[in-house]
Parts: C-alpha cells; sequence; structure tokens
C-alpha cells in the first residue's frame, strides 16, 4: 500500500541532502586556461587586410613543384579536380548561371583567404603541416592556374596585397540587415538573470 508520509518525508530528506549542491555553482575542474603561447599556436587565420600574414615567400615554380606532391592527387595536375575533390580553376563569369563554378579565380574574394585556407586545411590528408614558404607557393601556383599572376610571380606577405580577385565586388560587409549586428560588450554588461 501506497504511504503518503512516508514518500513525502523521503522525498523532503533527500531534497536536503542535494539542496547544497544546488545552492553552488557546479565546477567540474577539469582541464587549466590555456597559455598564451597556446593560443597564439591556434591564431593562424589570416584577414582580408593581410593581418597575421607571416613573412616569408614562395614563386610559382616553386609552387608548381611542391603542388604536384601535395595537392594534384586531389585536385589535378592542372586544378581540374579528381573525383568528387574541389575543382580550383576556371569557373570564370559562371556565378550567375544555373550552374555556377565556385574555384579560386571565379569565387574567392580575397588572396589572403586563399592563403589563410590553404595554411589551416591543406592538405586534406594533413591539414597545417605546411611551412610558410610552402604555403605562399603553393598559393602562388593556384593563382597563376586561373591566370591572376605570371609564371615568374614571388608571392610574399606584400605582393599578395596586391592581387585583385575577379570576385571581390561580389562580396558585401558589413551585412547590412538589423538582425545579424551583434555587438559584443565589453563593460557594464547585463548578464544572469537581467537578460
Amino acid at each position: 500500500m501506497f504511504n503518503s508520509a512516508k514518500f513525502i518525508g523521503g522525498f523532503l530528506g533527500s531534497l536536503l541532502l542535494v539542496s547544497p549542491l544546488l545552492a553552488e555553482p557546479l565546477q567540474h575542474k577539469l582541464g587549466r586556461i590555456a597559455t598564451d603561447k597556446e593560443i597564439a599556436g591556434w591564431d593562424i587565420s589570416i584577414g582580408p587586410d593581410g593581418s597575421n600574414l607571416p613573412e616569408a615567400r614562395g614563386t610559382v615554380l616553386q609552387g608548381e613543384k611542391l603542388y604536384q606532391t601535395k595537392c594534384a592527387y586531389c585536385h589535378g595536375e592542372f586544378g581540374e579536380a579528381v573525383g568528387r575533390w574541389p575543382v580550383l580553376m576556371g569557373g570564370e563569369e559562371s556565378l550567375a548561371t544555373m550552374e555556377p563554378v565556385k574555384t579560386v579565380g571565379s569565387y574567392w574574394p580575397y588572396a589572403t583567404s586563399v592563403f589563410s585556407y590553404i595554411r589551416r586545411a591543406m592538405p586534406f590528408y594533413n591539414p597545417q603541416s605546411l611551412s610558410d614558404e610552402e604555403t605562399y607557393a603553393i598559393t602562388a601556383y593556384v593563382f597563376y592556374l586561373n591566370d591572376l599572376v605570371d609564371e615568374e610571380f614571388e608571392l610574399n606577405n606584400e605582393s599578395i596585397m596586391e592581387i585583385e580577385m575577379p570576385n571581390s565586388a561580389g562580396f558585401y560587409g558589413p551585412d547590412p540587415r538589423p538582425d545579424v549586428q551583434n555587438v559584443a560588450c565589453m563593460k557594464n554588461c547585463v548578464t544572469g538573470q537581467g537578460l
């Protein structure tokens, strides 16, 4: 038979045992705060303005050799792609068609974005394994495949800023929609219950 007094007594007893745990915020005591050096190791993206570009250099000819050994397996010898891997060259004038071809030469808005992506994510089988010199050289070769630079071109942290990408006017910023504006609070911020 159900005894409501025992049930209520057991429930209240359990609540007394658990309530101190609920009164204090949970602290898992796992991990630690990352050091500045550890954060710097992950802070490798490059902005459109060239911020965070490393000082190094690479040529189209150096890039061609590296590309053949590290990139052609997926992207083809001339950026035409192998299987379902992304095409890197071509696609000019295709973005407004029913079958747009988004390549470095037809879609990407900033030369620095191409460098940053190759630096962070390539080669697919071993990301972040390229040196800065190798990244500049491969990026130079990819630009050459898209007729953005000539065969004698040397890419470095200064010359990359001079490359005009064909679709640079195809992107807009900042986003004018009012629902996507998010100003980060730096002081006197509303927290917790005030939200």
